[in-house]
């Protein structure tokens, strides 16, 4: 909720649609009304998640790619990355800033082999790591 308070303040906006989270950075904001607004509330379920969540990839065994889904209860910088079954990292999947919020991804495997795959998130002091299996 946003109340209507003196002096200046910086403002951040996160704007949700196809393609990657930004960040703006909004250098002046004009309100067409000449009452400014009391407060914004927010609804729906964009709540922000109340801890951290790496969730189980689905489907799993999956060919060739699966859906991978986390929850941040914090912003930060954020990395999520695969690893092979002898623990070298194969992809590099998140490895920016991230608000809080609930989020998912498709990992495409095509160009890799059969086998157990991990996938690890770090966020902050959070680190968990979940198995995958890629079937040909």
């Amino acid at each position: 909720m946003l109340k209507t308070v003196s002096g200046n303040h910086d403002l951040y906006l996160r704007f949700k649609g196809s393609g990657s989270d930004k960040l703006f950075n909004l250098q002046s904001l004009a309100f067409i009304d000449t009452t400014p607004p009391t407060s914004i509330q927010e609804t729906g379920s964009n709540n922000i998640p109340d801890k951290f969540i790496l969730e189980q990839n689905y489907p799993n065994p999956f060919n060739p790619s699966t859906v991978i889904g986390y929850q941040l209860s914090v912003g930060g910088y954020v990395q999520l990355k695969v690893y092979d079954i002898l623990g070298r990292e194969v992809a590099i999947l998140v490895d920016e800033f991230k608000f809080p919020g609930v989020y998912s991804l498709t990992f495409d495997a095509c160009k890799l082999s059969s086998g157990i795959y991990f996938y690890q998130l770090k966020a902050g002091s959070f680190i968990s790591t979940k198995k995958m299996i890629f079937l040909k």
